[in-house]
């Protein structure tokens, strides 16, 4: 045996802390920036801050409390820069969409006034369906539906048994479950059922009755066996179904995608509704595409609010320290090394993520650009990986830059970036025009014809997937 030291060369890839920082500020949101900014003040005496006050709307600095862009309300061509520092933001004007044309009745010198008070709130989802169902209902059932709507959860799950309904209110069972009945009919299928395993059922039903069809062993995996295929037993099922393994799991696979263990999640739009006054949100864009004297322009909003620099006497201290040291003490000194060259990374990161915004947006208006100027019918088919072919980036960092992010379009509407990687958006418009069009509300099968003499060619699950995602319910509903 020999004891010995042996040098070696080896190459190895490491993630650096600066590499680091610039991903984790190039993931966030304008909004996210905004609280990390805030944090980082706190935290650093060498970054110098400046805040303005902005519109909760559209995020515009405002001028005497008002905010000029959402009282005119069309589109701003004009910039106004930040004052000169390489580091501040910019200054940029842009509006929400006002299809009336703004406020251009208010006057700039009011200071009582409030763009969110002209916002009307929406309808929830439980008090449409009460509508619904007084348009349906005899008078006298029109307390036993009322109590049935407030018997339901958030899922849209019903909390008692309609035997205990009928107790409580002096009704018979039949009158509860008559109602009850109705309401699943006109609401989102599964509504009103006791669990998970019932609503799977309800929109089985409401599938075939949609599309006269039902996937062999399904319905009996659900009824006899829905706690084995949570655990994923396939082998067991197919066993006692006396079928292949490979039939269970195409059973699970239509369930997965066709069905949803939660009522309400039918209609997406209105989960987060469900008892609740309004849905309405404003969305702050990260990256404005505007139409210039006929030329698309890309505008990256890091942030309205804050203007930020190193603060001056830090910088003339870190000066003062590079030339001459003499007077300071180590801590002096190792604080200003520290925070001046903190400050200095941590604009060198937003610098970067603004430009990594930038490219991105641009090669977007490159490829997208007939769907920026002509609407959703002329989205194309784009991946992030051609998008990082055509920027130079890794398909990494186009992923992570898009993520969670949103865009203004020329028309004013705010989008998220995944909107222009999502080629089925164009097909689901074309969805929505049908069924609105349909006069006789019609079948997938029916809107799969449609399709196809637009030269579009998809399958009728796919039909019943866009359909569902778009909130529309089967034609069996919607007479």
């Amino acid at each position: 045996m020999d004891i010995s030291l042996d040098l070696n060369y080896e190459q190895s890839m490491r993630v650096s802390p600066t590499l680091i920082a610039v991903n984790h500020v190039l993931a966030l949101s304008s909004q996210e920036l905004q609280n990390l900014i805030k944090q980082e003040a706190e935290e650093n005496p060498a970054l110098e801050i400046t805040e303005h006050q902005t519109c909760s709307l559209c995020g515009e600095v405002l001028r005497n409390g008002v905010c000029l862009q959402c009282l005119r309300g069309g589109n701003s061509t004009n910039n106004n820069s930040s004052t000169g520092d390489e580091f501040g933001f910019s200054q940029l004007g842009y509006q929400e969409d006002r299809s009336d044309g703004g406020y251009s009745s208010l006057s700039a010198d009011d200071d009582d006034f409030d763009p969110v008070s002209l916002v009307a709130a929406e309808a929830t989802l439980r008090e449409r369906m009460m509508l619904d169902l007084r348009s349906t209902l005899n008078s006298s059932d029109f307390e036993i539906a009322d109590y049935i709507l407030g018997s339901l959860d958030d899922r849209g799950f019903l909390t008692c048994e309609p035997a205990a309904i009928a107790s409580e209110m002096g009704v018979t069972l039949e009158q509860v479950e008559r109602v009850l009945q109705v309401m699943q009919r006109i609401g989102p299928p599964g509504i009103g059922a006791r669990d998970p395993r019932e609503c799977l059922i309800l929109q089985l039903d409401h599938m075939k009755q949609e599309t006269g069809e039902e996937p062999p062993h399904v319905r009996r995996i659900l009824e006899e066996y829905f706690v084995e295929l949570g655990e994923h037993k396939y082998s067991q099922i197919a066993q006692k179904l006396d079928t292949t393994v490979e039939e269970v799991e195409d059973a699970r696979e239509y369930i997965k995608h066709n069905l949803t263990p939660y009522p309400v999640e039918w209609m997406e739009d209105d989960v987060a509704t469900w008892g609740r006054p309004s849905r309405a949100q404003y969305v702050a864009p990260d990256v404005i595409i505007k139409e210039v004297d006929g030329e698309l322009e890309v505008e990256v909003v890091e942030s309205r609010r804050f203007f930020m620099r190193l603060n001056p006497l830090y910088g003339q201290m870190a000066t003062d320290l590079r030339n001459r040291s003499d007077g300071m003490s180590d801590n002096d000194k190792k604080h200003i090394q520290q925070y001046v060259s903190r400050t200095k990374l941590f604009l060198s990161n937003i610098r970067q993520r603004r430009e990594t915004l930038t490219k991105i947006a641009r090669a977007l208006v490159e490829h997208q650009e007939g769907f920026l100027l002509h609407g959703i019918r002329h989205l194309k088919p784009l991946t992030r990986a051609q998008i990082a072919e055509a920027t130079s980036l890794h398909e990494s960092t186009v992923s992570r830059a898009t993520a969670g992010k949103y865009v203004m379009l020329p028309d004013r509407r705010v989008v998220p970036f995944a909107d222009f990687f999502t080629a089925s958006l164009s097909i689901k418009d074309v969805i929505k025009e049908i069924v609105e069009k349909e006069g006789k509300p019609m079948a997938d099968r029916e809107i799969v014809a449609r399709l196809r003499e637009r030269g579009i060619r998809i399958a009728r699950r796919t039909v019943a997937k866009y359909r569902s995602q778009l909130g529309i319910l089967p034609s069996t509903l919607r007479s």
